[in-house]
């Protein structure tokens, strides 16, 4: 069947008539914030105790937006005889949010977890230079991170917190044995160094 020559401008008209009847919704944005959901991406929060300069996240990056910088440095031995290490130091940990385009894969690959979604999502600027957010600025978002949500009642506790729980328990019972040792021995003196 052929159309009717114009009735494709009456339908639009039609959609802009009864859309000028209803009233508009409008959101008061400055003054009322909006309800974000639980895991909403926003910024890119930095933890950096945790960041152990593994390049994961520069590497996974598709946009290459994230910037590491490093260096070597010695650590003493730990205990007598032992071998000195070598750690990685950061330097420079920044990532420019002009090029991210919020994939979330550099949170996802990094096995020490040292990077956080922030609901945070009012950093806008006049200079796209200023959209290179540095380790102090990151360190910054890090504290508008939200808690992570409960574990269920049923759920088996998390390895590591069962790991880092076994590691104190040990700790404390060393400890422990060390007291009752030097209560046990009040009266011993120390050993002489030298033979003397």
């Amino acid at each position: 069947m052929p159309s009717i020559p114009g009735s494709g401008l009456a339908k639009g008209l039609a959609v802009t008539l009864r859309t000028m009847t209803r009233k508009s919704v409008t959101h008061q944005y400055p003054e009322a914030l909006p309800e974000l959901p639980p895991r909403t991406r926003g910024v890119i929060g930095l933890f950096e105790e945790n960041c152990t300069v593994c390049m994961l996240c520069a590497r996974e990056c598709p946009d290459w937006c994230i910037y590491i910088d490093s260096h070597k440095e010695t650590v003493p031995a730990a205990a007598p005889g032992g071998r000195e290490r070598s750690r990685n130091v950061l330097d420079r940990f920044a990532i420019d949010f002009s090029l991210c385009m919020y994939c979330g894969i550099c949170i996802e690959v990094c096995p020490f977890d040292a990077l956080f979604w922030s609901p945070e999502f009012e950093y806008a600027e006049t200079d796209i230079r200023e959209l290179t957010h540095e380790r102090d600025k990151l360190r910054e978002w890090m504290w508008t991170v939200p808690e992570p949500p409960a574990l269920d009642p049923g759920a088996e506790e998390p390895k590591e917190i069962g790991a880092a729980r076994k590691a104190a328990e040990k700790a404390e019972k060393l400890a422990a044995a060390q007291r009752r040792e030097q209560a046990q021995a009040p009266g011993r003196e120390p050993e002489q160094e030298g033979g003397e």
